[in-house]
């Protein structure tokens, strides 16, 4: 049986929390530094793209599918994690999930080909699934301060971890493309040991276990649906800005591994800023949904002027740091209608959101090579604001259906999975 503890509207948890954030057991720090090394995978392979490529003799179509193989293992996995959490625990699901991930990274280090780098990815994406859907209600569980510091504190990791993955690749990838598998697979191993050794699971009350059918089941609920359907939409604008720009910048002088690093740590960091502060602040000033309404549209516009100026290498840096300020906003305002949306409990409900949200990524960069290839350089823009505006769309034509989405949330232990599931996408 849960508790539910919705009186306390979602910014007295941010306002709340500043005191004590930093005031962490160690078992907390060990859980984090994780999670940032976790995050930075998303990015890392970015500005190794054109090097992979070039080295292995591949198409931009066959690097590209390093992000869907990734973001497809991962959003099929999210369907799954909470049924695996609930059963075996914290702490074992996230030591499987490191544990995978420094296997794979390894593997990936090591390969000869393309191909065996996709298939080393997949693999990749299966334990980052385990550990991130289980990392933020880890934390929450141990850490001091209330559940509101430990958002923040998550939050902050998976800001770092964006902004630090890109630029980590560039310095690595400056030596080998090799070098960004081999450092996650290494900050990774010594992320397991410390959660061995600093995260203690007496006393920690043991999740009730969930059916396994229940994420899937979720999706019929017309406002979790609505939402997921948007985000589907929305992570193809996404990743239309993260994985095709690498190949758009090689054009204008722009291809090496350090360069292309340096432009993503900008990104990850505008992420990091807008996700962490801005956010909230627009929330606490008109409804969620209205905030999606508003800042949807200028994503499209920010992709449409980065296909009208796609000749322009500091038009487009630009453009992807604007893109970078939206899509902070919109993670987070995203993730907290999910949140309220639905009375289902909020593990399930952002483990069937997740998952749906990761599939929407994948499509995003095999498609986007495809479109430059047989259309011209600046399609992939035009089609990932089409996206965007179709989830823009999406939320609008639902609005009747998404009513709770505009209340208050929850600060207990199943908001922070619900945010930690859905910040990760």
């Amino acid at each position: 049986m849960s508790v539910d503890t919705r009186a306390v509207p979602v910014q007295a948890g941010h306002a709340a929390s500043g005191a004590s954030i930093l005031q962490q057991p160690k078992a907390v720090w060990a859980v984090a530094f994780s999670c940032v090394v976790a995050f930075m995978g998303i990015g890392l392979v970015d500005p190794i793209l054109p090097a992979i490529a070039a080295d292995l003799e591949a198409t931009p179509t066959e690097t590209e599918l390093l992000f869907t193989s990734y973001l497809v293992i991962t959003g099929i996995a999210m369907f799954f994690t909470s049924w695996i959490s609930s059963r075996i625990g914290a702490k074992r699901t996230l030591l499987i999930g490191l544990g995978v991930i420094v296997v794979f990274a390894t593997l990936a280090g090591f390969s000869g080909d393309v191909e065996s780098i996709i298939g080393f990815r997949a693999g990749w994406g299966l334990g980052n699934a385990l550990f991130i859907s289980t990392a933020l209600a880890t934390i929450v569980g141990a850490a001091a301060g209330g559940s509101s510091s430990a958002i923040i504190l998550y939050e902050a990791a998976l800001g770092l971890g964006l902004a630090i993955g890109p630029l980590v690749g560039g310095l690595l990838g400056s030596w080998s493309w090799r070098g960004p598998f081999f450092g996650t697979a290494a900050l990774m191993a010594i992320g397991f040991i410390a959660i061995v050794a600093l995260l203690r699971t007496d006393g920690v009350e043991r999740p009730v276990p969930t059916k396994l059918s229940a994420p899937f089941r979720a999706l019929a609920r017309p406002a979790l649906g609505i939402l997921a359907a948007a985000a589907l939409f929305y992570n193809m604008g996404f990743f239309v800005l993260l994985a095709y720009t690498p190949f758009a910048l090689v054009p204008l002088g722009i291809h090496s591994a350090i360069a292309l690093g340096f432009v993503f740590f900008g990104w990850g960091v505008a992420v990091a800023v807008t996700s962490v502060w801005v956010a909230p602040l627009l929330t606490a000033r008109m409804r969620r949904t209205r905030v999606l309404w508003f800042v949807l549209p200028l994503l499209a516009l920010d992709l449409l002027a980065l296909a009208a100026l796609i000749d322009s290498a500091v038009a487009v840096i630009v453009g992807v740091v604007v893109g970078g300020l939206l899509l902070g906003i919109l993670n987070t305002v995203l993730t907290e209608c999910v949140m309220d949306a639905t009375d289902l409990p909020r593990s399930v409900a952002s483990s069937a959101y997740s998952g749906v949200r990761f599939l929407g990524g994948a499509i995003a960069p095999p498609a986007a090579a495809v479109l430059a290839a047989t259309v011209s350089p600046s399609s992939p823009f035009i089609a990932g604001a089409i996206a965007v505006l179709v989830a823009a769309a999406i939320v609008v034509l639902g609005r009747s259906k998404l009513a709770a989405a505009d209340g208050v949330a929850e600060t207990s232990e199943g908001e922070a999975e619900a945010i930690g599931i859905g910040d990760a996408a």
